[in-house]
């Protein structure tokens, strides 16, 4: 390994160095504190080049090398975290997959104006259930004729909004698993495709990060990014870059408070002399130095393996996990050093601190970095003894009725009929204005109400209902319709209550996780795929402004009696299949070999079992023999 750097990679740091300096710098309190994303400066990263650092200049890039880009990226991150991962994410992220396993014409077309600035690119592979474990992947592509029919949503995805281009991840094949992930190539303004709410984050607040929705979305079967299920293997070949990434981010952050921390130490004088004097103070300004010392000799050698295309899958990992440890590490004792005054907001250091935690948590947790280490060191082994598990709802077992046919009074018909079967009774009430703790049933409102003159209709059938009103976040913190007592969430108000009735709502992971214990939930929602759905006990697809009247005129039994104090009722035991057949593991990789599938490359016809495998057959992953894997029941 070289440990030094060229003078041409010299170069890009102080080029880099000087912009952040005078452009990003002054303005980096600022976008902190507004959450505001620097457009301009980002429109310059394109004019020098940074935005297509690693990449030929045939596709617009500037052709340098990968130690060249993580520098890039660790100098942006010394003055500004959010800075730092914009870029980051764009060019690891974004244009990687495309660079790495797109056609030419996908090239010409999407990275080239990726790498020359034109455009920004983001990567879309989070989802409420897929997060640590891609394979949970619920977002669904569907070929119809000459497009596939995007479906499902991603969260916390960095660029969002601000991006042009997007590698989306669906299953096209949800019985194979990761084998049926596929990759796309997605343009922002198309049919169906919206965003979520801006999140309001802890630290790198000038990032934009939100929400990706897919509604019917029509993906081109030309914009398929490399083969049909080979999604997971492009998702995981563009994590392991973008962790040297992550990494170079982290050390900047740690960079920028150790240089603070150190200037302030000699400066401040306490019992007559400078701090950084008193041993206590130069032995923590000593750690730090050598913890950033490592950190940047274990990023600077994974980015070099990575140039040189050798296996560098471990060593980004180790630089990812090490570097932002360390950052956080490094981030609290330069707060430390500075006493008091670190902790006041519009202190850099202070921003540093919340800047570097996320650097533990994204494109892979550190407890998962520590797992894609030891995998490396004493090989892969399947989860949980190879037992594969299909991911349920976030609010547990549901019953999952949801009414689609009918006229929309047929469907309000069929609900009322469910939920008096259920034994709730609408001879009874409580106030509107019941603390949603407190409350035995919630009529929620989302975004999906539209106009606040809507309200009325939820008030409505709060009151035919014998229920309170609640809402999703957006409506009361974004669009303000109820008072933010009102909000139901994990950060919210938590309903443990029997009935909730959501309105309009989609089903954002944080919402569902504040209604989980409700005994049933009933969802009304024009979006026939909103995560809602899969996590209700009853469902109408249908127009909010249609449906509620005909809901709040059925359930109306007049004045209200007061309800008695509340009786949690019980949820109903959802009956779960009995496993079905035996399944064989790959010891080396995890690999599930699946006899209703075969392995048709390796002329294994579907239904063949595994017995009947020829003995010279190896696994189609790794290679693993035959007698290396492992029997578990499906």
């Amino acid at each position: 390994m070289l440990f030094t750097t060229t003078q041409q990679q010299e170069e890009i740091r102080k080029t880099v160095r000087e912009f952040a300096e005078t452009e990003i710098k002054p303005i980096a309190f600022m976008l902190d504190k507004e959450n505001e994303f620097p457009s301009e400066a980002i429109a310059k990263f394109g004019k020098m080049g940074l935005m297509g650092i690693p990449y030929p200049k045939e596709y617009g890039g500037a052709g340098l090398d990968v130690i060249s880009y993580a520098i890039a990226v660790e100098e942006l991150s010394r003055v500004d975290g959010g800075t730092g991962v914009i870029l980051s994410a764009h060019v690891s992220l974004g244009s990687y997959p495309i660079f790495a396993f797109g056609t030419e014409e996908q090239k010409q077309k999407y990275l080239v104006p990726l790498a020359s600035g034109e455009k920004i690119g983001a990567f879309g592979l989070t989802e409420v259930n897929a997060g640590s474990d891609a394979a949970g992947t619920e977002t669904t592509a569907v070929l119809e004729g000459d497009y596939y029919i995007l479906n499902g949503g991603k969260i916390f995805i960095t660029n969002a909004d601000k991006a042009d281009t997007y590698v989306v991840f669906a299953s096209t094949n949800p019985e194979m698993g990761t084998r049926g992930i596929s990759a796309f190539i997605v343009e922002k303004g198309w049919d169906g495709f919206t965003f979520g709410d801006h999140y309001d984050k802890m630290g790198i607040r000038s990032s934009s990060t939100a929400e990706l929705i897919f509604n019917d979305v029509k993906v081109p079967k030309e914009n398929l990014l490399g083969k049909l299920g080979q999604g997971f293997k492009i998702a995981m070949a563009t994590l392991d870059g973008g962790r040297i990434g992550i990494a170079a981010q982290a050390l900047g952050i740690a960079q920028g408070a150790y240089e603070n921390a150190l200037e302030y130490a000699k400066e401040r004088v306490q019992f007559g002399k400078p701090i950084a004097q008193q041993q206590v103070i130069s032995f923590k300004l000593a750690d730090m130095a050598t913890k950033l010392r490592c950190a940047r000799m274990l990023i600077y050698s994974s980015a070099e393996l990575k140039e040189h295309h050798e296996p560098y899958g471990m060593e980004s990992a180790m630089a990812k996990q090490y570097a932002s440890d360390v950052a956080l590490e490094i981030c609290n004792d330069a707060l430390q050093i500075f006493g008091g005054s670190g902790y006041l907001k519009g202190m850099e250091v202070e921003r540093a601190y919340r800047d570097a935690k996320i650097t533990t948590i994204y494109e892979g947790t550190n407890e998962i970095q520590r797992v894609v280490i030891a995998s490396h060191i004493i090989g892969k082994a399947p989860k949980d003894g190879g037992v594969r598990k299909k991911k349920g709802a976030i609010t547990g077992e549901r019953k999952k009725q949801i009414f689609k046919e009918g006229s929309a009074q047929e469907r309000v018909n069929a609900l009322v009929e469910a939920l008096q079967k259920d034994g709730y009774d609408f001879t009874v009430g409580i106030p509107m204005d019941t603390p949603i703790v407190n409350a035995e049933r919630v009529v929620s409102a989302g975004k999906g109400i539209g106009e606040k003159k809507n309200m009325k209709l939820i008030e409505d059938l709060a009151r035919s209902a014998g229920a309170a009103i609640g809402s999703s976040r957006p409506v009361a913190e974004t669009l303000k319709y109820v008072p933010i007592n009102r909000y139901v969430g994990m950060s919210g108000q938590k309903f443990t209550g029997n009935l909730y009735i959501a309105c309009g709502i989609s089903g954002a992971g944080q919402h569902l996780k504040g209604i989980k214990d409700a005994t049933t939930i009933v969802a009304i929602n024009t979006n026939a795929n909103a995560p809602i759905f899969k996590n209700a006990d009853y469902g109408i697809v249908g127009d909010v402004m249609e449906i509620l009247p005909l809901l709040s005129k059925a359930l109306d039994t007049g004045e209200k009696k007061p309800a008695p104090p509340m009786k949690k009722m019980k949820r109903p035991f959802i009956k779960k299949e009995a496993p079905s057949y035996m399944r064989h593991v790959c010891n080396g990789c995890g690999y599930e070999y699946d006899q209703m599938l075969g392995d048709p490359e390796n002329d294994i016809a579907p239904g063949t079992p595994f017995e009947k495998l020829p003995e010279e057959w190896i696994c189609p992953e790794c290679g693993e023999a035959k007698d290396q894997f492992i029997e578990t029941l499906d």
